[in-house]
């Protein structure tokens, strides 16, 4: 019975809910819309055979590299919220695995630049295209008003939740 509880949770509100039933249908699909997303990011991470935090800094140096940007270790400091030494072991994981290479710093002997190889490439895109593909899948079925329409009320809901301090 637990993960009839988990289930559930996930489509509870920890506030009075909308007052129409239109609105109570779009909370309720949004919130199962958010628990699919948190279970695809679990098989995701599974098939992955990474830890969160490592395929998260992953991620990361793949669309920097796919920008043409270069970080470092001080980087993903930042990026990733957590500490330098845990940064440091993100980093030998990721090395150890051949996903990603210490490359000098063309301009301080000190620092190092962090590049993911090809393997890193293939690995992320294998990890989400089936996850992105299927999203514009569906989005492409969609005739343009819906789909304007959807995207002004998840603009609105975005920006009602990123104004919360």
């Amino acid at each position: 019975m637990p993960q009839s509880i988990i289930a559930n949770e996930a489509e509870h509100l920890y506030a009075a809910g909308p007052a129409t039933e239109a609105g109570q249908r779009l909370s309720a699909a949004l919130l199962r819309m958010r628990r699919a997303e948190q279970r695809q990011e679990a098989r995701s991470l599974g098939r992955s055979g990474l830890s969160g935090l490592d395929l998260r800094a992953l991620r990361y140096l793949v669309q920097a590299a796919r920008d043409g940007r270069d970080l470092g270790p001080k980087d993903l400091v930042g990026m990733l919220g957590t500490s330098s030494a845990n940064v440091t072991n993100v980093v030998d994981r990721l090395v150890k695995r051949q996903l990603v290479a210490r490359v000098e710093h063309p301009t301080d002997r000190r620092a190092h630049h962090l590049r993911p190889t090809q393997a890193a490439f293939s690995d992320v895109d294998a990890i989400f295209m089936r996850h992105h593909a299927a999203l514009v899948s569906e989005i492409d079925v969609i005739d343009d008003e819906e789909a304007a329409a959807a995207a002004r009320v998840l603009e609105r809901l975005t920006r009602a939740l990123d104004a919360l301090d």
